[in-house]
């Protein structure tokens, strides 16, 4: 399948598959949307209810680009909090996409450039450590066939590529295994709002409530 890199309305980039008219994030803006989506409405909104906590463990599915995770890393520098990350993806980006992405320029961050090339150099299947309070563990897997333990989870970034273009991954039979790696209080974020995915969310047991964010769209916020 064709992929380029494009740019989105913030200026940062994003991969586009070409046959299907998918990117790896909004156009309106890839950054923006992860720190509203992922950060905003998932990881601070899990520490404002768990103010006491000194570690969450984070489930990404649809690790990509890897900017959640970069967001979430650079986040660390306004909580006190020890992060155990697993993201989950089935194509890992190939080396040359990674290196025209421009997080590290847009964000005007250099000093996580090198941090950013060690998520993606970083081996699959094996934790890694790579700050003192950010711990990765990369699993290349379709998450179809993702067998995660049970209560295992504080919160889950849901960043599928759309149910437009793949349904499968928006199923109760997906919710429910999300559903199930959660412990008590845990919570789903996703950016979309489909009222198919909401009512697969509230099947499995999901409180279902959605969040807006600057652009106008809407996303999912679901809690165990």
């Amino acid at each position: 399948m064709k992929r380029k890199i494009v740019t989105t309305a913030d200026g940062s980039s994003t991969i586009q598959l070409v046959d299907w008219d998918e990117q790896y994030h909004s156009m309106h803006g890839a950054i923006q949307e992860a720190r509203h989506v992922f950060l905003k409405t998932g990881l601070d909104h899990w520490r404002n209810e768990n103010s006491e906590k000194k570690e969450i463990h984070i489930l990404e599915i649809g690790f990509g680009t890897g900017l959640n995770a970069l967001l979430t890393a650079m986040h660390l520098e306004k909580i006190d909090l020890n992060i155990h990350y697993k993201g989950v993806e089935a194509y890992p980006v190939a080396p040359e996409e990674i290196a025209q992405l421009n997080y590290i320029t847009q964000l005007e961050r250099p000093d996580y450039t090198v941090f950013f090339q060690q998520m993606h150099d970083c081996p699959w299947s094996e934790k890694s450590t790579l700050s003192g309070h950010f711990y990765l563990y990369k699993l290349k897997e379709h998450f179809q066939d993702l067998q995660e333990e049970n209560n295992t989870q504080d919160l889950i970034y849901f960043d599928a590529f759309g149910a437009q273009v793949q349904p499968e991954l928006w199923d109760a039979v997906i919710f429910k295994k999300m559903y199930k790696a959660l412990k008590i209080g845990g919570v789903l974020v996703t950016y979309s709002a489909k009222g198919s995915v909401r009512r697969a969310m509230q099947e499995v047991g999901f409180t279902v409530e959605r969040s807006s964010w600057p652009t106008g769209k809407t996303g999912n916020v679901a809690g165990g």
